[in-house]
């Protein structure tokens, strides 16, 4: 179950407090497709806010299209791209809609008995011509804002899956899609809304991809003393912003955070020399070693330095792989 913190003498809004963290257990698949939340009478007993607020921020969420309203029933979590079931563009799948279904299971059916792609394409020539021809070009698109986060997805999508993976701005990727006829584009659930708008006219498919839900790193943040200085560390300003709610929800402040992209040479050596335990994502991870190793002459203690598990979650990585074919 999601835990609610909400700091009520917090600079920070309540409302924007609990937008991020339903928004971050959406994202992480922590409330996955489908998933009721709960009503604004039961989140308010939880976080003692006022159902207006609780209101407030459910309809902000519909907005961003990352929930839809059913009446009578409650606020569901929408599901995005590919879990959505977009049809296929082909002339025979139109005239059969229950067709790609089908197909997709029986070919994955195929391939976990050891069928190769070769031997199935003569069944399943629509189904395998569709899957080449997305893996052909995998495009990563986020924000300019927030390039930091694409570019840790990038990373993580070509060691996963072993092929190229462009990283494209979410403003120019309307024209990157009016240069090819085929492709996936992949983004989290935080640009899944403005990633199927574009991409929808051009018939190219969105896969939205679940992140980490970061389990162990909230449990050791909770478990710091009163008072210690935690570093966080990430290639991502956008990252970071979110991580600041998230953490002064938990702790308020009873904590002292620092932040820092990697890249950002004066705030990561202050951070260095000031906290007592380090969360890095593993982009930056080397850089910030090497940080506390050029230091520790000026360190009494040398900081816990602890490297997080991939941004994409692993469920996302393998349904990657099966869409584009790759195993």
């Amino acid at each position: 179950m999601v835990q609610y913190h909400i700091q009520p003498d917090s600079e920070i809004p309540a409302s924007k407090q609990l937008f991020d963290q339903i928004q971050f257990a959406i994202a992480s698949r922590q409330y996955p497709p489908g998933h009721r939340l709960p009503s604004t009478r039961q989140l308010a007993m939880i976080t003692g806010l006022h159902r207006n607020t609780i209101s407030k921020v459910y309809r902000q969420l519909e907005d961003t299209g990352l929930v839809e309203s059913q009446a009578g029933s409650g606020i569901y979590v929408k599901a995005q791209g590919h879990e959505g079931g977009a049809q296929r563009q082909s002339p025979i799948l139109n005239q059969y809609p229950k067709a790609s279904k089908i197909v997709q299971q029986s070919l994955d059916e195929l391939l976990a008995q050891g069928c190769s792609l070769s031997e199935a394409r003569e069944l399943f020539l629509t189904e395998i011509d569709w899957r080449l021809r997305c893996s052909a070009r995998v495009l990563v698109t986020v924000e300019s804002r927030d390039l930091g986060a694409g570019e840790l997805m990038v990373q993580e999508l070509e060691k996963s899956l072993g092929i190229p993976v462009q990283l494209v701005p979410m403003e120019e990727l309307a024209q990157a899609l009016d240069q090819t006829n085929s492709g996936t584009v992949v983004t989290s659930r935080y640009f899944i809304r403005q990633a199927e708008e574009i991409a929808a006219p051009k018939s190219v498919r969105v896969i939205p991809v679940d992140i980490y839900d970061y389990g162990k790193e909230i449990k050791l943040i909770q478990s710091l003393p009163r008072d210690s200085c935690l570093g966080v560390v990430s290639i991502s300003d956008g990252i970071l912003r979110v991580v600041e709610v998230i953490i002064h929800s938990l702790r308020g402040e009873d904590l002292l955070l620092m932040t820092a992209q990697f890249n950002e040479t004066y705030k990561l050596n202050a951070l260095v020399r000031s906290a007592q335990t380090i969360l890095s994502d593993q982009a930056s991870y080397q850089t910030v070693k090497a940080a506390i190793l050029a230091a520790r002459e000026d360190i009494i203690r040398p900081p816990e330095l602890i490297c997080s598990d991939n941004y994409i979650g692993s469920k996302s990585i393998n349904l990657l792989k099966r869409e584009l074919g790759l195993g």
